[in-house]
Formats: C-alpha cells, structure tokens, sequence
C-alpha cells in the first residue's frame, strides 16, 4: 500500500517524464530546424530528465519498501542510492554535451546562424524549466524526500543550460555563430556542477554523518526536561538517509527500582520520538546517578 509520501513522490516524477518528452520533443525540432547545436544539446539534456525521473521513481519505491530479515533496519538509503545514479547520469550528459560544442567550436564544424525558432524553444524551456523546479523543490521539502530534491536541482540545471543556449543562439544571430557551439560547453559546466552538487549530498547521507549542532542541543534540552533525568553520559545521533538515529545515556537515581528506570527511560524515548518526527529509532540507556552524600554509604 502506498503512502502518501510515496504517491506524492511518484506523481511529480510522472510529471516530470511528460513534461521533458514534450520540451524535449520541442528543442530537437528547433534544434534541426532552426540549425542551433546548443538547442540539439539542451534537447539532449532534457532527454536525461527523463531517465533520472525513471530512477527517482525506482530509488522512492524501493526505499518504502518494509523492513525484513536481510534489511532490520529498512530500506531508506535507497534514495540516496537514486540520487548518486542520478548524479552519475548528469555527469556523463554534461561530459558529451561539452566535449561535443568544444569540438566543434575548435574544429570550426557547424557554425551557421541559427534560426528565430531556435530562440523561441529556448525561452519555452526556461519558464517551463524554472516553473518545475519549485514545484519539485515544495514537494521534496513536504515529503522530505532527498532523491526528488536532487531531480529538482537537475531542472534548474536545465533551465540555466537553457539560458545558455538563449545567450549563445543571440550571440550567433549577431553574427558570432561560434557563441552557438561555445553555449554547448556552458551548458555542460552548469550540468556537472549540478552532478557534484547531488552526487556530494547523497554520500553526506550515506556515511551516518551526525546530526547538525542545533538539532543535537535541542533533543538534548528535551532529555534533560524529562522528569528524574539528572543528566546525559552521551548522546548519538546519524542521520540514515533521511531519516535519524539516537542513542542517548541518561543518569537517574542509583536508589530506583528497575521499573522506576525503565519508566524514565520509556519518557525519554517517547519524548524524542514524538518531538522530532525525522526520528525513525532511539534507544535510550540508563546509568546510575548518586549524590555525594548517597556516595558515602
């Protein structure tokens, strides 16, 4: 049964698909037409939204998937294993576009003044483009979702090579038409940025990196407000994919029953819990705690 997050997540990913076929459709058309390589490029762009739509898709689904015996733990890293694919996909679009406009800007191959239609096609794709990414980027930040996030950015990567591509056919219809082709390698620097940007935030996630300072102060203020916790031995947290971890050592009175114990540690853990919902499991230990005036007996 699919939950909201997931059926929120596949939507805007079946969007996305219909979407970049028809600009793409749109850009190859204006691109042969209109004689424009940086158009052909951005086509060729748009084409890869489509596929990273596709393993967005597959990286949501299987990360939803419920824990079992081979996976205790779930299968939320899944995503960041989506999002690193997807990353490795950009990088080889932008390679190929880039080293195909600097060939041919180099080699003087194909330098004809692009065609008005050309122009048009590019303007399309930039509001069509810049329009996706906020609506992809509100849905990440609602479902949390850091796969369709890194897809967003992918769109605003898009729009800006489209930029490009506008800069470059003007460029040329002013009479430089090797701006056309030099657009290509622009486009293709924007690409790869975009890559190592989602390629970064996907192995952040995937190596149990720590929680920010802020949020470690703030379930540590709300451990020590809990009822008899005299204070904490240590406090862990990791974040697993987009979901957190926390181990904690609470100090309670040396004096307590076990049941009094496990009472105080039953509060903490359903305090964290239920205080920061991005928490999938805490585990809480209890230490004895004395006074020194118990210590002398």
């Amino acid at each position: 049964m699919q939950t909201n997050r997931e059926r929120a997540a596949m939507a805007v990913s079946r969007n996305s698909i219909i979407i970049n076929a028809a600009l793409a459709a749109l850009k190859l058309c204006a691109g042969i037409f209109a004689r424009s390589a940086a158009m052909v490029s951005d086509a060729a762009h748009s084409l890869s939204d489509i596929v990273s739509a596709v393993v967005v898709m597959i990286g949501v689904k299987m990360s939803a998937k419920r824990a079992d015996k081979e996976h205790p733990y779930g299968h939320e890293r899944m995503e960041c294993v989506a999002a690193v694919l997807l990353a490795a996909l950009i990088a080889v679009t932008g390679a190929m576009i880039g080293y195909d406009g600097i060939q041919k800007a180099l080699l003087g191959e194909a330098l004809e003044t692009p065609g008005r239609l050309a122009l048009i096609a590019a303007l399309v794709s930039i509001g069509v483009k810049e329009w996706m990414f906020r609506y992809m980027r509100k849905t990440a930040r609602l479902i949390e979702s850091g796969a369709v996030l890194a897809d967003a950015w992918h769109q605003r990567s898009d729009a800006l090579s489209s930029v490009g591509s506008f800069i470059g056919i003007l460029g040329a219809r002013l009479g430089l038409p090797i701006l056309d082709p030099l657009a290509c390698a622009v486009i293709a620097a924007f690409i790869l940025k975009a890559a190592y940007d989602i390629f970064m935030d996907a192995i952040r996630k995937l190596t149990d990196r720590a929680c920010d300072d802020a949020v470690i102060e703030e379930i540590r203020a709300l451990v020590l407000a809990q009822s008899g916790v005299m204070g904490i031995d240590r406090l862990r947290t990791r974040l697993f994919g987009e979901r957190i971890y926390v181990d904690v050592e609470i100090l309670y009175s040396g004096k307590a029953t076990l049941d009094e114990a496990h009472d105080a540690a039953q509060r903490v853990h359903d305090a964290i819990e239920e205080g920061f919902p991005k928490v999938k499991h805490c585990m809480v230990h209890v230490n004895p705690w004395e006074t020194p005036y118990m210590s002398q007996f």
